[in-house]
């Protein structure tokens, strides 16, 4: 085995090492603290990277992937091997991750810089250094959340999976209400904790009924994925009471609702948006680097039990294939209406990963994992962009109103009023931008790139490539899938383009955006570098039919995945190469870029109404309000949690619990005052008795012992004329 590998355990300790220094040493040096933090995800790149090349590299790994133990945790029946794994899917993971981290956490060194919301008298040290008040626990935050990623992706067993799972559900919640003063964070921070627990939960259920019912009794990856295990899963049965269904349809089921929490599939879809209350990096990291791609690599990682499922049958495989396809479809005609330029990419990285769901529904293990690596490239480099625009956005407010360095620093990233009116003050609403590719040509362009690698277009962009190879096998496999997903490239490149019109394009529509400036280089190179893979990385998966271009030309990623596929029994697909699904991808994307361009190239009409708005009236309305699925949630589900909640609360407080405790603590009063008084009665009373009685006598003999001799002859004599009375009397009584 390659020594690399051995390595690999050692790649989420360095961002663990920095998360301890911050809250333990630093944390009130901010800039010291930034550069722990930065210094450990650099760390961890140098090693994924190490791992991840020698591992591309080497032919044997795929034969043999490396499954090494470091420590067990004894159980009843068997032993839990902690270790760390090595395989061609996740070293995909280790050279994406790490990278994505460094250029996330460089660009929130620039980033969080001192908030509007709060109150510069309130914190006058962090407002003249120019940065956040918690800027340091932002950065130990960011370094726990990187921990929770490496680890699952290095995880050699379902039980550490989930461990490092939660540990990102944690900071998620921890960094979605980072600015808990604004009402807004801490909700959507309660709303992204509580949704996600649900489908936690659920897979939490799959892992244990999977423990029970595998043989041997293990949740090591190398012991569920063997052909024997793997066989039983798909041959057992379980008694539902109304029909039987296999093991692993059941398994298969309750581990999709994990993923469905944790990638934010529909029904479970409504926290990811709202968690743009968190700061930028945050979002770049949930929705890029770490959180949401974490769901998506669940499915991947346990794929062999879907493929037995999809091999059986089995309607756990039509349920992933269908949420994926009808979520990508849902929320990519959201993002058509939304206004605030983070909003739009939230509902876009949702369709995105109903593109990877669908997918992996129909048994397109490879283009699956193809596309969560370009989606992830392309999507924090979207996601920061948006940043640098809101960031550019509030610097021209500031300038155009006249403020001074007390306004410096991003805002409170505000989200949309309620009833979608414009607030002429918020950086993050498209109708408030404009013109910004001249004053923020880096920003812009970058931006640009990363949208076109979004709409998929063809051939230059790495999203072409991975977009296209999904919609090849849907095409083979399931023409529902299919259509679905390409109606849903057409309207995520219209709503691509629509942002890009709106943000980039065209005169400002406000002072704000002619007088906005170029974010700072911390933030503007990891837009450049990030803006490379953009357009590169889908060179390593263009099919072999296109052979003009060259040695890439090869599918190099079908060919590193397959050979593992086959150790880990998993079934390969090769569709053969057809033009109708090339062209098909070629004019959705096309066709959606040049559609945007020709409704929102000329910018808004005066009166800021969306032209698609007066074109499509109520059925604009319905997108622009999400379906009215957050209204429905909380007309349905949240008012009956609120009345079961009542209900146990009067149940607890007024009619049985409360009144029940209530009635014992009465009792308890009434018999502790009757034992009081059987108290002072009896045991008082009686004790007194004695007491009074030996007073008494005490006193008697008190006035025998006077002193004086006579009286004590007197005694004598009495007590001697009473002995002779009572021991002479009977003498006398015999003799007579």
């Amino acid at each position: 085995m390659n020594p690399i590998f051995d390595l690999t355990w050692l790649v989420p300790l360095p961002p663990a090492v920095a998360c301890a220094l911050i809250i333990l040493v630093t944390n009130r040096h901010k800039s010291l603290s930034s550069v722990i933090a930065i210094a450990g995800v650099a760390v961890s790149l140098v090693i994924g990277w190490a791992v991840a090349f020698s591992a591309f590299v080497d032919h044997g790994l795929a034969h043999h992937p490396v499954n090494a133990t470091l420590f067990t945790i004894p159980t009843g029946r068997t032993d839990i091997d902690v270790g760390y794994a090595l395989d061609p899917a996740n070293a995909l993971m280790l050279f994406m991750v790490p990278f994505l981290l460094v250029m996330i956490f460089i660009y929130a060194r620039g980033y969080m810089t001192f908030p509007h919301h709060l109150k510069a008298a309130d914190f006058p040290e962090a407002h003249a250094e120019g940065k956040d008040p918690r800027y340091s626990r932002f950065m130990a935050y960011i370094s726990l959340f990187a921990v929770g990623m490496l680890g699952l992706v290095t995880s050699n067993n379902l039980i550490t999976f989930f461990v490092f799972w939660e540990i990102m559900g944690l900071c998620s919640y921890l960094l979605i209400g980072f600015w808990f003063e604004k009402e807004s964070a801490k909700k959507a921070a309660f709303k992204a904790f509580v949704t996600t627990r649900i489908g936690d939960a659920l897979l939490f259920i799959g892992m244990m009924v999977l423990y029970i019912v595998s043989e041997p009794s293990s949740l090591s990856f190398a012991d569920l994925f063997s052909e024997d295990n793997l066989y039983e899963l798909g041959r057992t049965y379980a008694n539902l009471g109304f029909r039987e269904v296999t093991w692993v349809s059941i398994i298969t089921f309750l581990i999709l609702c994990g993923t469905i929490g944790k990638s934010a599939q529909f029904p479970l879809h409504v926290w990811l948006p709202d968690a743009m209350e968190g700061p930028t990096p945050v979002s770049a990291m949930i929705h890029a680097a770490t959180m949401v791609s974490a769901g998506v690599f669940l499915l991947i990682r346990m794929y062999p039990l879907f493929d037995r499922a999809l091999h059986l049958n089995s309607t756990t495989t039509y349920l992933v294939a269908g949420v994926g396809a009808f979520t990508a479809l849902f929320a990519a005609t959201i993002a058509m209406a939304q206004w605030d330029v983070k909003r739009v990419l939230a509902y876009s990285t949702i369709s995105q990963l109903g593109y990877m769901v669908a997918a992996l529904g129909i048994g397109a293990y490879v283009a699956a994992l193809f596309h969560l690596l370009t989606h992830a490239f392309f999507k924090a480099l979207l996601f920061l962009g948006s940043g640098s625009v809101i960031h550019g956005m509030e610097h021209g407010h500031e300038h155009a109103h006249g403020h001074d360095s007390d306004a410096d620093g991003h805002a409170s990233e505000l989200i949309q009023r309620p009833d979608g009116s414009l607030d002429p003050n918020d950086p993050q609403d498209m109708r408030n931008m404009g013109g910004l590719l001249r004053r923020m040509p880096v920003t812009g362009w970058t931006f640009i790139i990363g949208g076109l690698a979004l709409s998929g277009f063809p051939i230059i962009t790495a999203g072409f490539w991975s977009k296209d190879e999904i919609l090849a096998v849907a095409f083979e496999e399931n023409s529902l899938v299919f259509l679905a997903l390409a109606i849903a490239a057409f309207c995520t490149a219209f709503y691509t383009m629509r942002q890009m019109a709106l943000t980039f394009f065209n005169r400002g529509r406000t002072e704000a955006a002619d007088h906005a400036s170029e974010s700072t280089r911390s933030m503007t190179v990891p837009l450049i570098l990030i803006s490379f893979f953009a357009i590169t990385l889908g060179w390593i998966g263009i099919p072999a039919a296109f052979p003009v271009l060259g040695p890439i030309g090869n599918n190099w990623l079908g060919h590193f995945l397959e050979p593992f596929m086959e150790v880990i029994h998993i079934h390969v697909l090769h569709p053969e190469f057809n033009f109708v699904p090339l062209l098909v991808s070629i004019a959705v994307a096309l066709g959606g870029l040049g559609l945007g361009w020709l409704v929102y190239g000329k910018g808004l009409p005066p009166g800021e109404t969306d032209p698609m708005y007066r074109a499509m009236g109520p059925i604009w309305q319905i997108f622009h309000r999400k379906y009215f699925v957050d209204e429905l949630y909380d007309a349905t589900v949240v008012r009956f949690s609120n009345f079961v909640s009542s209900f146990c609360a009067s149940i607890d407080s007024r009619w049985i619990i409360d009144p029940l405790v209530n009635l014992v603590g009465k009792a308890g009063v009434w018999l502790s005052v009757l034992a009081a008084a059987a108290d002072h009665l009896l045991v008082d009373g009686l004790v007194n008795l004695t007491a009074n009685f030996m007073r008494w006598c005490g006193g008697v003999l008190t006035q025998l012992q006077d002193g004086k001799v006579q009286a004590y002859l007197v005694i004598a004599m009495v007590v001697l004329s009473i002995w002779v009375v009572l021991v002479g009397m009977p003498i006398v009584l015999t003799l007579v």
